[in-house]
């Protein structure tokens, strides 16, 4: 099954939510979001507008999922006449509120937030979503609930808060995985691939060690597919070669070995299949605008507590 296979292999990170709510006859505009952008109906009802302009219903209880970079709209039902620009999403907790209207009279309340979700540590499962995704969640008890533990957990600093947040994520995420409408697969083409059970062995062979000697004609003989019909199929599901692919992944496990801290530049050059460092070096540089030192200080003072905490 295809959730179990998602399940066995996932890493989700939740940032800080915000209450959006709009009073009747308003609209939201929301700005790109760097990541993917999730949002709760929590009351009302109203529409979601994505880039192409196209107006989605939404209720209680449904779930809208944005793609990274998409401008969009959170609107009341009827006539609009007034609208709220958010300039950017909150950066930590407390959970904030935008008020768009009064809070005397509210149409619509979503809970809003970026998410990461990624499938072997460095797959995005998101990264590559074509357009808004609305899915009806209505009639799971355990979705309300789970929003309101991540509201509980990320409105006091809790110990072990993130760990929580990103356990009952990936529960309204089954859920999520299990109501995806039947045409899911047009915005989510990674999702072709892991119900192929011939791509997804080679997909699992990257993730599993991205340092090894990979090669299209390796990858498509794990998946028993012959090397054309491969890449072909490869291609279609994520936007790239089979080998552009395994330099993303490496790429992304370079990063999040870079981010710890813990090994020398050279380990992790090694450890994501690079021979050379200066050619590691080259590479990460091409790939992310900053060179490993570079990337390493910034990640350092990002995580370095100010004075006197």
């Amino acid at each position: 099954m295809l959730v179990d296979r998602l399940l066995s292999n996932l890493s989700v990170r939740v940032e800080p939510f915000a209450l959006c709510q709009l009073s009747p006859g308003w609209r939201m505009h929301l700005p790109g979001p760097p990541g993917v952008m999730l949002h709760y109906v929590l009351k009302g009802q109203g529409a979601v507008r994505g880039p192409d302009g196209e107006a989605r219903t939404i209720s209680a209880a449904w779930l809208v999922i944005v793609p990274p970079q998409a401008d969009h709209m959170l609107e009341t039902g009827g006539s609009i006449r007034d609208e709220l620009r958010v300039g950017t999403m909150p950066a930590g907790p407390p959970v904030q509120s935008f008020i768009a209207g009064s809070t005397s009279t509210t149409d619509l309340v979503v809970a809003c937030g970026i998410i990461h979700v990624r499938y072997g540590q460095s797959l995005g499962l998101f990264d590559r979503l074509r357009e808004v995704l609305v899915v009806d969640l209505s009639g799971i008890p355990q979705v309300p609930a789970a929003f309101e533990g991540i509201f509980g957990e990320q409105s006091r600093a809790f110990a072990g808060s993130a760990t929580m947040t990103s356990a009952l994520m990936t529960q309204c995420l089954v859920h999520v995985f299990r109501r995806l409408p039947g045409d899911a697969e047009q915005a989510l083409p990674w999702l072709m691939a892991l119900k192929d059970r011939r791509l997804a062995r080679a997909i699992d062979l990257i993730l599993d060690d991205p340092a090894a000697e990979h090669s299209v004609e390796s990858l498509a003989a794990a998946a028993s597919m012959s090397r054309s019909s491969f890449a072909e199929r490869f291609a279609v599901a994520f936007g790239r070669s089979p080998m552009s692919f395994v330099h993303h992944i490496r790429m992304q496990r370079a990063v999040e070995l870079l981010e710890l801290g813990t090994l020398s530049i050279d380990q992790v050059s090694s450890r994501v299949g690079f021979a050379s460092r200066s050619h590691f070096s080259r590479a990460f540089k091409k790939h992310t605008g900053a060179s490993p030192i570079q990337f390493r200080q910034t990640a350092n003072a990002d995580t370095t507590p100010p004075a006197g905490d």
